[in-house]
């Protein structure tokens, strides 16, 4: 039986920073970021939003009737919970109209967690093939204003529906993964901004990368050329680039050309975007179905899924003949070009906004048209709208 990914789908904000802005406002070379660290826009969320709304805006583009019916498991991965002991799915399943006789779970392990749910899912799937799997990898990448993290900000949703017979990607049984407890990038409790070490962070991730990697080639003997194209967790596009040169070492003219290439389809809507942490590699794996033009059924894609502190894995899928469909004809590019730009004086008032620990407040959401809201917090509890 084969298990995958049935459809994708991808939600955003809808304002976004210029990071030629934010280089200026900061004093630095805008090539430090558009070069540097291969960032071209950075969404900026409103107050208005957060992982739930996104989520449910992902989800929605993808989801018919037949799929609601068939869910009968939601796994939502993030490290922006909104609360610390309920899961955001349940938020997202009531928000949907998914139906009550299910089970909803939140799954956390810093960037990865979209991975291990993707796992769980497929496990479950096998077990039950008539049911589907809905997985979420959303978060709202905050390092705070100012800091050496700032310009690798981001946020977003990407929407997965796992089950038999999978219109996208059949995912390959061989995996590879390797944990360590590090402290290369950590969020303690109380804090609602990220602490990292950068570039302890940065050698780490291509530590990881080669240890799953040589394993993944034991155990499959899986070369160069047996791989259509190869998709990396993007905390910042270069990370991914820096990546592919390491796997690129020794290999052919031929084999180079194609992965390079296809690695640069990859990356484009991560450019756009910034940082989705969780939805990073599922982003990049819908830029390369979207914008591609050299991928085609039958190829083989390999994934590198990274979360700080720290967790990886490898694994692979084989691209379906009927890909597209599982795109549902939304355009995405268009979705980005209706975004409306910010000033670095709009984005940091906007970031100060945002709504943690706190016990009553109404917000202003008449200016955010978007589907999904978070209209206030009442005795702590999160007050959301559907429109």
């Amino acid at each position: 039986m084969k298990i995958g990914i049935d459809k994708i789908g991808f939600a955003t904000s809808d304002l976004y920073l210029d990071m030629v802005d934010l280089a200026k406002a900061r004093h630095e070379d805008p090539n430090k970021y558009l070069i540097g660290i291969g960032q071209s826009k950075m969404a900026v969320i409103r107050p208005t939003q957060d992982v739930v709304t996104m989520a449910a805006a992902a989800a929605k583009k993808i989801i018919c009737q037949e799929d609601k019916e068939k869910i009968s498991y939601v796994i939502f991965a993030t490290e922006s919970g909104v609360d610390n002991s309920k899961g955001a799915a349940i938020y997202l399943a009531n928000l949907l109209g998914l139906k009550q006789n299910i089970r909803t779970i939140e799954m956390k392990q810093a960037c990865y967690g979209a991975t291990a749910a993707l796992q769980l899912a497929k496990g479950y799937v096998a077990l039950n093939p008539e049911s589907k799997v809905l997985v979420i990898g959303a978060d709202n990448a905050r390092y705070g204003i100012k800091t050496p993290g700032e310009p690798t900000q981001g946020g977003g949703a990407i929407a997965m529906i796992i089950g038999s017979d999978p219109k996208i990607l059949e995912l390959e049984n061989e995996t590879s993964a390797y944990a360590k407890n590090i402290m290369d990038f950590w969020r303690p409790l109380g804090h609602s901004m990220a602490l990292v070490d950068g570039k302890y962070s940065s050698g780490v991730y291509l530590d990881f990368l080669k240890n799953v990697w040589d394993e993944q080639l034991k155990k499959t003997n899986y070369q160069l050329q047996d791989y259509g194209a190869l998709l990396f967790h993007l905390p910042y596009t270069k990370m991914g680039l820096k990546g592919l040169r390491q796997i690129l070492q020794d290999a052919t003219v031929e084999d180079s050309t194609r992965l390079i290439r296809e690695f640069e389809y990859a990356r484009q809507f991560n450019r756009e975007v910034g940082n989705l942490y969780t939805g990073s590699l599922y982003l990049s794996f819908l830029s390369l179905l979207v914008n591609s033009t050299s991928i085609k059924s039958g190829d083989r894609i390999g994934f590198f899924s990274y979360g700080s502190g720290a967790q990886a894995e490898f694994f692979t899928g084989i691209l379906q003949p009927d890909y597209q469909k599982g795109l549902v004809g939304f355009d995405y590019w268009a979705m980005l070009n209706k975004r409306q730009s910010v000033s670095v004086t709009e984005y940091e008032d906007l970031f100060e906004k945002h709504v943690f620990d706190i016990e009553n407040i109404e917000l202003d959401y008449q200016t955010d048209k978007s589907a999904f809201l978070l209209s206030g917090i009442h005795d702590y509890k999160r007050k959301y709208l559907s429109r």
